[in-house]
């Protein structure tokens, strides 16, 4: 299903979170940075740019249609939009979304949200 919501290869990236203090990290990368694949690395940059865009709003329909919409911690983030933000960032080989926030219950949402990514997307993910 992941080909219907992400641009770019599982295969050729790899998915890493890093749950915060003030929220989390969220990021995809190159699996082999110095394999010159400027199409995947455009491909991540423009999906997660857009998907902070939709994050930072409440409209966590991306991860609904791949995971499902009782995934954890979908419904609280949507709930609490105004209470985290979904920042978009770039790195040499792929690009990121932090998101922050001081409300203890969408702090939670975040780390439950990230977990079940980890669970789901099993060797295409790992936590830092």
């Amino acid at each position: 299903m992941s080909h219907h919501v992400m641009p770019f290869e599982m295969n050729d990236t790899v998915h890493v979170f890093r749950m915060t203090e003030f929220g989390g990290i969220q990021r995809v990368l190159l699996r082999d940075s110095a394999k010159e694949n400027s199409q995947q690395l455009m491909h991540i940059r423009h999906h997660l740019m857009m998907e902070a865009d939709a994050f930072a709003q409440g409209n966590f329909s991306d991860p609904a249609k791949l995971h499902g919409a009782n995934m954890p911690g979908l419904a609280e983030l949507h709930a609490n939009k105004d209470k985290f933000t979904a920042v978009y960032f770039q790195e040499p080989d792929g690009a990121g979304i932090r998101f922050e926030t001081k409300d203890l219950t969408t702090l939670t949402a975040i780390h439950r949200w990230f977990g079940a990514q980890l669970s789901e997307h099993g060797a295409d993910a790992r936590a830092e």
